[in-house]
């Protein structure tokens, strides 16, 4: 991951994010984006014009910068090729602008995750995000002073439409040395046998070049409890998942898995859009 976007709000939740791009950057040689952008209420269409006088935004951008130069200077980002961006614009709008323009390959977000979605980094923004991005998006939940991705779960039904972004799943974790745990949830109401589940696995790992993986069928009495209680059975560093970008959040996994997912899971989440 040469070029990571990593937004903030200045918050707890966005450091975590910007510890984790930072050890990611040093291992990888890659170079840090940290995106700030001014949400500035407005009463018409022009911001600029109809709400805030000029020198009023050049304190909000000033006091911005400041904030930003005094993050840029702490010691885990020693040795990080760091460039600021400091926009007024809508928080969502900004980071998927900026993750085209500047050709990144991974985004970095902070996430409370307790409380849905909603109550997630800047509003719903991680949720757009997510949803929207064609990269890579990396949540973090809590601070990871030695982030790694030896135990990198994947859960899918392991379908056509996976084939795509599983490029981008295998990447990663060649690239992080991964072993890489390929899991298929059964539950009652879609079950399938271990033969037919494990062939289908098998010929669809065998169209790829993996380092290292391992195969597994996990029943369980929903896909989501199913994810987190194999992760958790493994002592998983992350867990990953392809999203439908024109479903949202709620189109998890094949259309049936919900965001409580990404909200009860304590390890780092990443996903992948098809």
């Amino acid at each position: 991951m040469k070029r990571i976007l990593v937004p903030t709000d200045f918050s707890k939740h966005a450091e975590y994010a910007l510890k984790v791009a930072a050890q990611i950057a040093k291992k990888s040689g890659g170079e840090i984006f940290l995106v700030h952008m001014l949400e500035l209420p407005t009463s018409g269409n022009d911001a600029i014009s109809t709400a805030h006088e000029i020198p009023e935004l050049m304190l909000f951008k000033n006091a911005a910068i400041n904030k930003l130069d005094s993050i840029m200077s702490a010691e885990y980002l020693s040795g990080v090729n760091i460039s600021k961006i400091i926009q007024f614009e809508m928080a969502f709008d900004g980071i998927i602008k900026n993750g085209k323009a500047h050709n990144v390959d991974l985004i970095v977000m902070g996430s409370h995750g307790a409380s849905g979605f909603q109550e997630m980094f800047i509003g719903s923004n991680t949720e757009k995000v997510v949803r929207n991005s064609d990269v890579p998006v990396l949540v973090i939940k809590r601070e990871e002073s030695d982030f790694n991705a030896n135990n990198f779960v994947f859960a899918s039904d392991f379908s056509e439409e996976i084939k795509n972004p599983f490029e981008k799943v295998v990447g990663f974790a060649n690239k992080f040395n991964s072993h890489l745990h390929l899991v298929t949830i059964n539950t009652p109401n879609n079950f399938k046998s271990t033969r037919v589940a494990q062939k289908a696995m098998d010929e669809f790992v065998a169209e790829f070049k993996i380092n290292n993986c391992s195969t597994h069928i996990y029943n369980d009495v929903n896909v989501e409890k199913g994810i987190l209680h194999f992760a958790k059975g493994i002592n998983a560093d992350i867990i990953g998942m392809s999203t439908h970008g024109r479903k949202g959040l709620s189109h998890f996994f094949n259309g049936s898995i919900s965001e409580d997912l990404v909200n009860h899971a304590k390890r780092p989440v990443i996903t992948f859009k098809i």
